[in-house]
């Protein structure tokens, strides 16, 4: 149900002004745990993180690298479901206004069901959703109910995108998720791949912005600060994944001053401080 006295969080609060960049961390719901993943999130936020992407696990999450993919594995094994992930995020809206934004695939909405889901999300204040494995072309008949509860159904646009570039981009709303063409990790350690991967999404940003005013943001997977601050250069933001699932991955229920540490390092790079 709507509360007409709280104010809809929105994607202009995180790309507000020209010369800011935004940094958005990712993280998988329940792993290794819901309490886990609510102070996750409550101390990269504190951290600087100007939004949060969560993902929802599903069992076959075909556009994850495999960092992501062995998250998803865990959460699922400690018995996250979507209506698990909506409990996380009802338990950080208790303290906590960063905008949020969910990251899944279209079996799990389509189980859920479009209205149920969107409904929940307009509750909560969710403001976007991606679903990776949607084609641009089949995406309308879930847009419609998402619209109806003030959820942007984020696109997703890579090199790969080629001739689509445009046509996608001049549709898109909330913002435009910018994935690579490769995983990140697989191009660094060469400077000539590292330069041609770089071109590659400085190529796609430059089409996006020919098309459309809405802001993007790039994915630049488990990078390094230097990384972080070149993305950032070219787009609106930077989006770390696989980075912040490795952390949590090594440290598990521990990982909340890891985080903290890590996201600090790489808002302040992005911010040229």
């Amino acid at each position: 149900m709507n509360n007409p006295m709280k104010e809809r969080l929105s994607f202009e609060k995180v790309f507000d002004a020209p010369d800011k960049k935004a940094f958005i961390a990712f993280l998988t719901a329940g792993d290794p745990g819901p309490d886990s993943t609510v102070s996750f999130i409550l101390e990269m936020e504190r951290a600087g993180a100007d939004m949060i992407e969560i993902g929802i696990p599903f069992s076959d999450p075909t556009a994850e690298g495999a960092v992501v993919q062995e998250a998803n594995v865990r959460a699922l094994k400690g018995g996250m479901t979507t209506d698990g992930v909506f409990e996380i995020v009802r338990r950080v809206r208790e303290s906590s206004r960063i905008p949020l934004v969910f990251v899944t695939y279209a079996n799990p909405v389509f189980h859920y069901g479009y209205e149920r889901f969107f409904t929940r999300c307009e509750e909560l204040d969710v403001s976007g959703v991606v679903i990776p494995d949607m084609p641009f072309e089949e995406k309308r008949e879930l847009e419609e109910p998402a619209k109806r509860h003030r959820v942007a159904v984020i696109s997703v646009i890579s090199p790969a995108s080629g001739s689509r570039i445009r046509m996608i981009s001049g549709e898109a709303g909330g913002f435009i998720y910018v994935a690579p063409f490769s995983d990140p990790a697989e191009v660094r350690g060469s400077s000539d791949n590292e330069e041609k991967h770089f071109m590659e999404l400085e190529t796609v940003v430059r089409s996006i912005r020919e098309s459309t005013d809405v802001p993007c943001a790039i994915d630049f997977g488990m990078g390094a600060p230097g990384q972080a601050e070149k993305m950032a250069a070219i787009s609106d933001g930077a989006i770390a994944g696989s980075a912040v699932v490795k952390i949590i991955a090594e440290h598990g229920t521990e990982s909340a001053p890891e985080l903290y540490r890590y996201v600090r390092k790489m808002k302040n790079a992005i911010a040229g401080r």
